[in-house]
Parts: C-alpha cells; sequence; structure tokens
C-alpha cells in the first residue's frame, strides 16, 4: 500500500470518528424526543407485522380489529407508522377511540407514515435501535401479526428482553396460527427438543391467537393477574 492510500485511509478514518461523537448527540435527541412524548401515555399495546399488506387482506382487516378491541378495553395502540399491518393497527385504534401512535422510520423504501396517526404522537427516527427502545419502554403487550425481518427482528428483541428478565413479562401474542406454526414447531422440536436452547419455560412466554376475540381475551386475562405498569 502506498503512502498516498494510506493518508487518505487514515483521514477516511479520522473524519468517520468526528462524526461519530457528533452523532451521540443527534441520538440523545432522539431518546430524549420519544421519551417526552411517549410518558404522556397510558397503558399501550404494540401492534407489528408488514408493511406490505394491503386493506382487504384477511390479515390487514384482523389487525384492524384487534387494535380497535383493544382500543375499546382502554389501550392505546402504538404502531410502526407506515402502511400495511401498520396502517391498520392505527385505523382501529382510531375506531375503537383510542390513542393511536407511530413509530416512523426513515427508510429508503415502502416507509411512509400512515393517515390515522395522532397528530401529536407521531414521531419519526433514524435510528432503529432508539425506536425499539421505545417499543419496548412503552407497550404493556405486543401482538405480532405476520410479517417479513422486521417483524421477525421485533419479535426475538422482545422474547429475548423477557425470556433474560430485562423486561417485565407482558403478553406476548402471534396472530395467525397458519403463518406462525411453523415456527413454533421448529421452536419446540428443534430448539428445545433436539438441541436443548431454550427451556420449556421460555416457550410458555408466547400465546398463538386467530380472531380479535382471543387476542383481546388474552390480554385482559393476563392483566386480572399483572398489575399495568412501565416495563423498565
Amino acid at each position: 500500500m502506498n503512502d498516498s492510500i494510506k493518508l487518505s485511509k487514515q483521514r477516511r478514518w479520522s473524519e468517520s470518528k468526528a462524526h461519530s461523537s457528533w452523532q451521540i448527540f443527534k441520538i440523545m435527541a432522539e431518546f430524549v424526543d420519544g421519551f417526552e412524548a411517549l410518558a404522556k401515555l397510558g397503558p399501550c399495546i404494540s401492534i407489528f407485522g408488514s408493511a406490505r399488506t394491503q386493506p382487504g387482506h384477511l390479515y390487514y382487516e384482523l389487525a384492524t380489529e384487534i387494535a380497535r378491541g383493544l382500543a375499546e378495553e382502554g389501550f392505546g395502540i402504538i404502531s410502526g407508522g407506515g402502511p400495511g399491518i401498520m396502517e391498520a393497527a392505527n385505523k382501529g385504534a382510531q375506531l375503537g377511540g383510542g390513542k393511536s401512535v407511530g413509530l416512523n422510520i426513515e427508510l429508503p423504501f415502502e416507509q411512509h407514515a400512515n393517515p390515522y396517526i395522532d397528530r401529536d404522537a407521531n414521531l419519526n427516527f433514524d435510528y432503529f435501535f432508539v425506536r425499539k427502545t421505545l417499543f419496548t419502554k412503552y407497550s404493556q403487550g405486543f401482538i405480532m401479526m405476520p410479517g417479513g425481518f422486521g417483524t421477525m427482528d421485533e419479535f426475538f428483541e422482545v422474547a429475548t428482553l423477557i425470556q433474560t428478565g430485562k423486561m417485565l413479562q407482558v403478553p406476548l401474542i402471534l396472530v395467525g396460527s397458519e403463518y406462525w406454526g411453523g415456527l413454533m414447531d421448529w421452536l419446540k422440536e428443534t430448539m428445545l427438543q433436539q438441541s436443548n436452547n431454550i427451556s420449556k419455560e421460555d416457550l410458555d412466554l408466547l400465546q398463538v391467537a386467530d380472531t380479535p376475540k382471543e387476542v383481546v381475551e388474552q390480554v385482559l386475562h393476563f392483566y386480572t393477574k399483572h398489575p399495568l405498569q412501565p416495563n423498565f
């Protein structure tokens, strides 16, 4: 490697470190803005799922009815703020007369704020990890609708936090036994029985439901035995 290339790389590395230092302030600002906005809310349920699910699809309509049912029981609804299942969740929140919150993330494609978010509860983020912290801190339950990599990431993030005791146990409900059945079978047969990488009690953290009524009943039943409180 010649000297000019070495100097160029060193300069880029120094500039990157300087940028990272200033980046801390932007991260702090996102946390502060999010904490201030969401601390005003009462008990909320987060609903996750695919941004690609269109109105009229079974899971879009299910998410709408689930959100409406939970809102009618006094829960606010938090979504990722975008289209698809996220839109359905916010739509259901408004239909049920509940608080409708959107934690939007800036992405190069597919993500835009949906029209069903309350004006004072539409937050935008650059950083996934800040956004996920706010989901976990201010939600008293998590509804996992069918989705892709992002939904799986959020599902296993929440499951890990509960499993390791970093977050209080809250309802964690997978909606759609047909969609989630294969994953549940793999968790039981491969992760538990074949490799012993989880315990049977870990699987007890998860529930599966197919109807809005089942979801609402599971959440309400959980909170007949546990107090509603911040997660950490």
